[in-house]
Parts: structure tokens; C-alpha cells; sequence
């Protein structure tokens, strides 16, 4: 059965319930192709220029949005994972993101 709740999208990997989860890093590819096929996207994503490059990235509008988000049971989380943490206080542009680097993780709560 497919899932029909909405693909969120997250970065950073944050357990935001109580419950049972599951992580894997996945390829740019792996994630193009659930952003593709979410019929409907929720953005958690709370640095704009990590959003600008997310769109780019997936050729669909992913929001800058600052919200409290609740994973819920059987929902599944795109989670944008920079490849080292930044200085403290520091907003990072979108060319220094992509300098930094970073991988995608799928973030499933099963329980």
C-alpha cells in the first residue's frame, strides 16, 4: 500500500515525536525520484538558501519554512544532511553549502 501522507522535508535528521524510526542515507537520485513522486510536499526546511538549493536540486518548489513539525506514524522525511556541522551563528550561502557538500537520508517513522 502506498503511503498517502505527505513527504516532508527536513534539514536535519530531528526525531520531533515519540516513536520507532528508521534512517539510511540515500543517493541524489533516490531522493530526486521521492520528491517526484510525493503527491503533496510538507518543507521543514528553516534556511532559505538550503531551500533554494533544494529546488533546484528537484525542479519543485521546496519552501523556506520555519515551522515545528510532528512526524507522524508512517510518514517518511527527506532529511538534507550537510557533510560537516557550521560554525556556530553562521548562515550559510548557497555556494557554501554546496562547497561543504552534503547527502540526503530517508527518515521513516514506523511506529
Amino acid at each position: 500500500m502506498k503511503n498517502c501522507q505527505p513527504l516532508a522535508i527536513l534539514n536535519g535528521a530531528i526525531v520531533t515525536a515519540d516513536g520507532e524510526y528508521s534512517c539510511r542515507t540515500i543517493s541524489l537520485q533516490e531522493a530526486r525520484d521521492l520528491v517526484q513522486d510525493a503527491p503533496e510536499i510538507v518543507s521543514a526546511v528553516g534556511h532559505e538558501a538550503t531551500a533554494e538549493l533544494l529546488t533546484e536540486l528537484f525542479n519543485r518548489k521546496i519552501c523556506f519554512n520555519r515551522i515545528n513539525f510532528q512526524q507522524a506514524a508512517g510518514q517518511d522525511a527527506l532529511v538534507f544532511k550537510l557533510n560537516r556541522r557550521s560554525p556556530e551563528g553562521v548562515v550559510l550561502t548557497k555556494a557554501e553549502i554546496e562547497k561543504i557538500g552534503y547527502q540526503f537520508q530517508l527518515l521513516s517513522r514506523i511506529s
